[in-house]
């Protein structure tokens, strides 16, 4: 068995003291009792997406846990669909800004029988070039997968109903762009998919697999502004145990925590939006 953290949606900025109460306090407990390894799910930094100083100071924030943080880039590193982030969306310049501060924004480790594969879900529907390489990773560790058992981290979760749900909307991959990812929803080995973003706690099942999402460690969102998606709201982070062919996950809220309300604080947060009302700045 082995143990892994996954903290998710710290939202850590260079010029606010905002959140980081509650990154410290995740900290000093995973300081403690140290899991095996740490994969963070995105949203690291506050506006790293715009903000060189904010994805340091992220990176800066990571380099203090107890092991080396695997991290994926979140829309509030890298940007979003221009659909969905007309005012940020993803591209090179911000994907290089995220690389030179935390390395590959898609890996694969293997580690105790195990598979681990992180996916970049920034760049779905927005690169046909990006897409396509992370496509041919997805196939090559699936073809070298052997007798390993599979789990996959993502910032978004591929889907917040089905995968066949047709809706485009802030909250999952495009569905005109969840193609590379059926593979792996439908592969037997798969045993977790866990995901970011939507600021909650939740469980559900689908084939052999279960898929989870992590609260984020920085705030939580009002009910309202996420319609249909149902789950606890805690801030906190995930411990998995990963056992020969199964993961149990134990949701951790160390003492401290805040649970500060992203509408409450939105306007410290992003000041110099001109869509301190939107979605856009949701999660």
């Amino acid at each position: 068995m082995f143990t892994l953290a996954q903290i998710s949606d710290p939202h850590l900025g260079a010029h606010t003291s905002l959140f980081r109460r509650n990154f410290d306090a995740v900290l000093e407990h995973l300081i403690v009792e140290p899991p095996d390894m740490i994969i963070a799910t995105g949203d690291v930094s506050l506006d790293g997406a715009d903000s060189e100083a904010d994805m340091a100071f992220a990176a800066q924030s990571l380099a203090r846990l107890p092991r080396p943080a695997h991290a994926l880039p979140g829309n509030h590193d890298v940007g979003d669909h221009p659909e969905r982030a007309p005012r940020q969306p993803c591209n090179a310049e911000r994907l290089a800004r995220f690389r030179r501060h935390f390395g590959a924004d898609r890996w694969v480790i293997d580690h105790g029988g195990w598979r681990l594969l992180g996916l970049n879900t920034q760049i779905c529907g927005t690169d046909p070039t990006e897409e396509a390489a992370q496509a041919g990773l997805i196939d090559d560790a699936l073809a070298g997968l052997g007798e390993r058992r599979l789990a996959v981290f993502l910032h978004k979760p591929i889907f917040t109903t089905t995968p066949e749900d047709s809706l485009f909307d802030y909250w999952s991959v495009p569905p005109f762009a969840r193609g590379p990812f059926l593979p792996l929803l439908q592969h037997p080995a798969l045993r977790l998919v866990a995901c970011g973003h939507l600021h909650l706690f939740a469980e559900a099942s689908h084939a052999n697999a279960r898929m989870v999402w992590a609260p984020s460690i920085g705030f939580i969102v009002a009910e309202a502004e996420q319609p249909g998606l149902a789950g606890s709201r805690p801030c906190g982070y995930l411990l998995h145990r990963f056992h020969a062919d199964h993961v149990e996950t134990e949701l951790v809220t160390p003492p401290g925590m805040e649970r500060p309300f992203i509408h409450e604080v939105r306007a410290e947060a992003y000041p110099n939006s001109s869509l301190l009302n939107s979605a856009t700045h949701v999660g």
